[in-house]
């Protein structure tokens, strides 16, 4: 087949909500602990696992034509690739990953520069030497293979960069946040020659807006009821909506038909007003996609 697109599948802590992301968006895929080359129900694709740390260099080579990968580890490995769009999987995390810079509660280090001449431990060593040579700062950067926390507390460094997301595992180990040095959340990445080909890249589109479409729809539920005419207003000043309720006419003209988008929360709270004032038939629904 001449139109076909590899895709990346991340490996991993995202392995099985992008399986259910592209489940939503319209796309079957069937994963097996014995093979690295996940089965997808879309015979213009062929689908690989491939750990989101590695991701970026196989899309820069070409092995790939697409991926998700981690912007963080886009930019460790400075990878030459096109960022498509971002992926914000608010299943997995609802805060986005931050790199941010770490010491011991009691060390003298207020800011970056006070670190020259010193040693730093991270997963991220690539982006971090850069961090560092950007700003002027000579510093030693040493690989971690984890446990990179436990290496400033016992004094094998003097500063480690070190991913979180709320901070407090940092802080209750004892140590003091000096600065972020970086936001990070799942990004889709192409190959450059990839998206200069025209059927690839209107293939790429449609995965990235259906991938995005079924994104927004998670929280997301549909709500419908019937109301009098009279109350319809009233009704329709307590719904929060993406733009408008949608009202439409039914056979009975004292009535009218009300549909809307809302946060799933909200539900809870809104129906029992919603009956006081003269609602009947309300339906809820779950949404796959909000384009």
């Amino acid at each position: 087949m001449n139109n076909l697109l590899k895709f990346g599948i991340p490996k991993g802590s995202l392995e099985n909500a992008t399986v259910e992301l592209f489940k939503k968006a319209g796309w079957i895929i069937s994963l097996s602990s014995r093979s690295y080359f996940p089965a997808i129900d879309d015979e213009e694709m062929k689908c690989n696992l491939i750990r989101t740390q590695e991701m970026s260099k196989y899309v820069e080579k070409g092995t790939i034509d697409v991926g998700i990968a981690g912007r963080d580890w886009v930019m460790e490995n400075d990878s030459d690739v096109v960022t498509v769009c971002d992926l914000i999987y608010s299943k997995v995390s609802r805060r986005p990953a931050q790199w941010v810079l770490v010491v011991t509660g009691d060390s003298p280090v207020q800011c970056a520069e006070d670190l020259k001449g010193k040693t730093i431990s991270t997963e991220l060593v690539g982006f971090t030497k850069r961090y560092f040579a950007e700003r002027n700062i000579p510093v030693s950067v040493e690989f971690s293979w984890g446990a990179t926390e436990a290496k400033v507390v016992e004094g094998l460094c003097d500063a480690i960069v070190e991913v979180t997301e709320t901070g407090s595992t940092i802080r209750a180990n004892g140590l003091r946040i000096v600065e972020t040095l970086m936001t990070s959340n799942p990004v889709i990445i192409a190959n450059k020659q990839s998206w200069e080909d025209p059927w690839k890249r209107r293939k790429i589109e449609q995965i990235a807006t259906l991938l995005q479409a079924a994104l927004r729809a998670e929280n997301m539920v549909g709500l419908k009821m019937n109301a009098p005419k009279d109350k319809a207003e009233e009704i329709i000043r307590m719904l929060p909506s993406l733009n408008y309720p949608t009202v439409s006419g039914l056979y009975n003209e004292g009535w009218v038909s009300i549909e809307s988008v809302l946060n799933e929360k909200e539900v809870r709270n809104i129906i029992p007003e919603l009956i006081r004032h003269g609602a009947e038939g309300i339906i809820e629904y779950p949404l796959n996609k909000i384009i």
